[in-house]
């Protein structure tokens, strides 16, 4: 068995052949499928497949880095609201992302900092986007690090350095995907240092697909790809990472 941690399986590329892809992955092993929300634009997608779906695919709710506006507080609060209802397994996707644009950081790092803070309060995990911003992001992390608080590092690419700053953190896992397949990614290396006992599965679908896809449209199905990646890489059986991923995301996840 097997889950995927993150995948965007609300997106438009799936509306052709959403039903299939689902049924794809189950066939596949990947028993659960954890959705990150964006923004206000990507809450009733997600609200509705997983409505349909209930025993497959589950939400999170969170402000995405890259959608944070000049003023955030509109879209906070309706964040704020949502996780009020008590149905998402996390606070995500969430973070700081200095790829696209640096100019809005100080609200990037005032968003993430106060999803971070209803995390806590609610006791629900974190799923962190960190893009070109490591350094900034495991900041506000390791400050409001408590023995409460949990989560992903989502597509984790960094260094063994960075990977044991983050497993150090105590409650943190390492969100693996399709990277792990890219010849010159290194992270193939980074996890021969560092291991699978910290790590879970993920697709980040439709985006970021594993050899032999990449540059097509990611699914769920591909999870036992990425799995096979980092067993190739940890000198473990594909048995003995789907049950190690698939206990460290059960950890991550519970209510």
């Amino acid at each position: 068995m097997f889950i995927d941690t993150h995948a965007h399986l609300y997106h438009k590329q799936f509306d052709s052949d959403r039903r299939d892809m689902l049924r794809r992955a189950a066939d596949n092993g990947v028993t659960k499928l954890y959705l990150p929300n964006i923004d206000h634009d990507s809450i009733d997608g997600m609200h509705a497949l997983c409505d349909a779906h209930p025993d497959q695919c589950f939400p999170m709710m969170g402000l995405h880095p890259c959608h944070v506006p000049a003023d955030p507080k509109k879209a906070l609060a309706e964040v704020e609201r949502l996780l009020a209802n008590g149905r998402y397994y996390a606070v995500g996707e969430i973070g700081i992302d200095l790829y696209w644009d640096k100019t809005l950081l100080d609200q990037q790092q005032e968003a993430f900092r106060t999803q971070v803070r209803w995390a806590k309060e609610l006791a629900l995990p974190i799923v962190i986007h960190s893009r070109e911003s490591f350094d900034e992001t495991f900041a506000i992390v390791e400050e409001e690090n408590d023995n409460t608080l949990r989560g992903i590092f989502h597509c984790f690419t960094g260094t063994e350095q960075q990977a044991r700053m983050i497993i150090g953190l105590g409650g943190f896992k390492l969100g693996i995907g399709g990277v792990i397949t890219y010849p010159k990614s290194g992270l193939s290396q980074t996890m021969k240092e560092v291991g699978a006992e910290h790590c879970v599965l993920e697709t980040d679908a439709p985006y970021l697909a594993p050899v032999p896809h990449r540059g097509k449209r990611n699914e769920s199905s591909y999870i036992p790809l990425i799995a096979q990646a980092l067993a190739n890489a940890t000198d473990r059986s594909l048995d003995d990472i789907a049950h190690i991923t698939t206990a460290n995301a059960e950890q991550v996840f519970a209510k």
